[in-house]
């Protein structure tokens, strides 16, 4: 893992060895689930050597802002694009459900390591910049016997356009009357505080540089950077680590509507974690413009949601649900080209 997220750093990643005859796929977009990308090319070559994949992990705005302007293959994100978006786009674009994954609530607290407890208003009132100090009284009472320090609080959050935060402000949006009013949910927000970070990695930069800082990563870039992460009080009162398990849970008996475009922020089951959300792989429904890529990209995303799944625990993401695969089966086997 450590060396596929410093990958993230360069330029891109390209799966294979180039051939004259090779079909090349380029892909731009979401920070969160290229981990499982890089995984699921670097296997995927000895299944269909023709495909080369060429990704772009520049966040989920700028994956967006690409295949509507059709300058990539196809695109990635963790916050649905709206409605506003599809109607920008010059084709209808579908959202396929690529992984779930959850996202971490690090910190970097002097003498406090692990185990730190945090409610939904807390995470909203440190974000809003109404808690600026680790030794709250509202940190302290859901934390008895922890050594909490007089220290300022530095928050951190994404500069990009992001589906990360996408989900983050989902979640802050679902459980503070006053975040939804002032600030709201989006691939990019107002922040009322904070210093930004370009993708996961940026803000990992920040928490693991930054004395008395908060943020919010996917999973696997807390556990590869070695960050600490608190346990969230979920919708049922029970505080809840983010782990495969738990954001699996999230999911379970939660409606799938027909686009796929939903939320599994804040969810009612007792064992959910809350701030979890899809990834997902962006691509228009007619591709009969270049028929070639539009069978590779089909290909891939019908082995991806099936095979590639095996190695989503591994990588710290939950498997996709095995009736959701089946509807996602029968989405890509309208695609035209």
């Amino acid at each position: 893992m450590k060396k596929i997220v410093a990958t993230i750093m360069a330029v891109g990643l390209v799966a294979s060895t180039a051939f004259a005859d090779t079909t090349l796929i380029n892909g731009a977009g979401s920070t969160f689930m290229y981990p499982a990308l890089t995984k699921w090319f670097e296997v995927y070559a000895s299944v269909d050597s023709s495909v080369q994949f060429n990704y772009q992990a520049i966040g989920s705005g700028a994956g967006i802002k690409q295949i509507t302007a059709k300058t990539v293959d196809f695109g990635g994100t963790d916050g649905p694009m709206t409605e506003d978006q599809m109607t920008q786009a010059p084709g209808r674009i579908y959202h396929i459900p690529m992984v779930m994954g959850a996202e971490a609530i690090a910190y970097n607290v002097p003498g406090v390591n692990t185990g730190l407890k945090l409610t939904a208003d807390v995470i909203a009132g440190i974000y809003l910049g109404k808690i600026t100090q680790w030794n709250d009284p509202k940190i302290a009472e859901q934390n008895p016997g922890v050594n909490l320090p007089a220290q300022s609080i530095v928050v951190a959050h994404r500069s990009d356009g992001s589906g990360t935060t996408y989900i983050f402000t989902d979640y802050l949006s679902s459980v503070s009357g006053e975040w939804k009013g002032r600030v709201g949910k989006g691939t990019s927000v107002n922040w009322p505080i904070g210093l930004g970070g370009k993708g996961n990695q940026g803000v990992s930069g920040i928490l693991k540089q930054s004395p008395g800082s908060i943020g919010y990563v996917e999973l696997a870039y807390a556990l590869e950077n070695n960050l600490t992460y608190a346990t969230v009080q979920n919708q049922s009162g029970n505080f809840i680590e983010p782990s495969v398990d738990s954001t699996s849970q999230a999911a379970n008996g939660v409606k799938i509507p027909d686009d796929f475009r939903v939320s599994i922020v804040n969810s009612s089951n007792p064992q959910a974690y809350p701030i979890c959300g899809f990834s997902w792989m962006l691509i228009y429904k007619d591709m009969s413009d270049d028929s070639v890529k539009g069978k590779a990209i089909v290909n891939f995303a019908k082995w991806a949601v099936t095979e590639g799944q095996k190695y989503s625990a591994q990588l710290n993401y939950a498997p996709l649900p095995s009736d959701l695969v089946d509807k996602i089966q029968e989405k890509l086997a309208k695609v035209r080209y």
